[in-house]
């Protein structure tokens, strides 16, 4: 069948029939929804790109320090120190029921020791009964001769008793005197005579 119009000019008309601008318009929209749609892709992926590679980084550091700390620790070794702190903690067990028990001890003896304090307190300067009967009972002349041996003087008993001598050192003068004691001569003629001596 033959057109009655040339078919170039059909098509001519025909494309001038239709109205294709509103397409196209809501082509480009379409193309810049895909254009925005691809650019924040494109930035989540390399976001998450930048992600996995910190994360491997730190992967990487955690099996090092992981592998190093494995590697460093030895199970005989583990086991040695549990033993020495075992050995240690009875030490210091023993060494703390050894102060207490010496702690008892000493606190015994304290209680004693303030006892016997509270005891002397109330006995006094003088001391007890006892202590000042037995110095009442020692011989005046024992006391007598103490002092003159501390003078220099020595006092020699004759078969009686009685003093019948006396040797008088003068350590300043390196003299000694020797002086018959005879009871026809007072004592006070003995003792200034003793001290003219010395």
């Amino acid at each position: 069948m033959l057109l009655d119009e040339d078919p170039a000019t059909l098509i001519h008309h025909t494309i001038g029939n239709f109205n294709i601008h509103p397409d196209k318009t809501a082509i480009g929209r379409i193309n810049e929804s895909l254009s925005t749609l691809q650019q924040a892709r494109d930035l989540r992926i390399r976001d998450a790109e930048n992600a996995l590679k910190k994360l491997s980084r730190n992967f990487q550091t955690l099996a090092t320090q992981h592998s190093e700390t494995v590697s460093a620790h030895s199970s005989t070794d583990h086991a040695s120190q549990i033993v020495e702190l075992d050995t240690q903690k009875f030490r210091v067990a023993k060494a703390a029921s050894d102060l207490e028990i010496e702690g008892e001890r000493l606190e015994q003896e304290l209680e004693g020791l303030k006892g016997r304090l509270r005891a002397l307190d109330m006995q006094g300067i003088e001391g007890d009964e006892a202590m000042k009967a037995k110095r009442e009972l020692e011989d005046p002349t024992i006391l007598k001769l103490k002092v003159y041996r501390s003078l220099g003087i020595d006092l020699d008993l004759d078969g009686t008793g009685a003093y019948n001598k006396a040797t008088i050192r003068n350590t300043h003068k390196g003299d000694v005197h020797v002086v018959n004691i005879d009871p026809k001569f007072s004592k006070f003629f003995y003792a200034n005579y003793f001290w003219q001596t010395l």
